[in-house]
């Protein structure tokens, strides 16, 4: 598996680092190492693009896994990925998506695909008992 960050997750507040945490607790350290928290934290328009682009460039990160589809993380993501070829841009990040991510054995143009793939079939509703109980 490669070394160091395949993917950066970027989210609101501490939502980031604790997905990353979560990946560390179920996948342990070395795979959740393959993720790069990033919080949006006290940074307006243009400082966040600034800093996630940073942030890329240090890490080599290939996939940017955001909070929101419309949150401000993506929007820095997609502006940096117009000027970026090859970079995605996965929205709606949860944590067997990201499990999924870091457990591919190599990193392929569909892998994150793949993830988003994990990530939807893993939503559901539990339902406990009928008529509301």
């Amino acid at each position: 598996m490669s070394e160091g960050p395949r993917a950066i997750v970027a989210a609101h507040g501490d939502l980031a680092e604790g997905l990353v945490s979560a990946v560390a607790r179920v996948a342990g350290a070395a795979a959740a190492a393959r993720l790069l928290p990033f919080s949006n934290a006290n940074l307006g328009g243009v400082e966040l693009v600034d800093a996630l682009r940073c942030e890329l460039v240090a890490s080599g990160a290939i996939v940017v896994f955001t909070d929101l589809p419309a949150g401000s993380c993506t929007i820095a993501a997609r502006r940096i990925a117009r000027e970026s070829p090859g970079l995605a841009v996965v929205c709606g990040a949860n944590l067997p998506m990201l499990l999924a991510f870091v457990m591919a054995s190599s990193i392929a143009p569909d892998t994150w695909r793949q993830a988003v793939a994990k990530g939807q079939a893993a939503m559901c509703v539990a339902e406990e008992g009928a008529g509301g109980d």
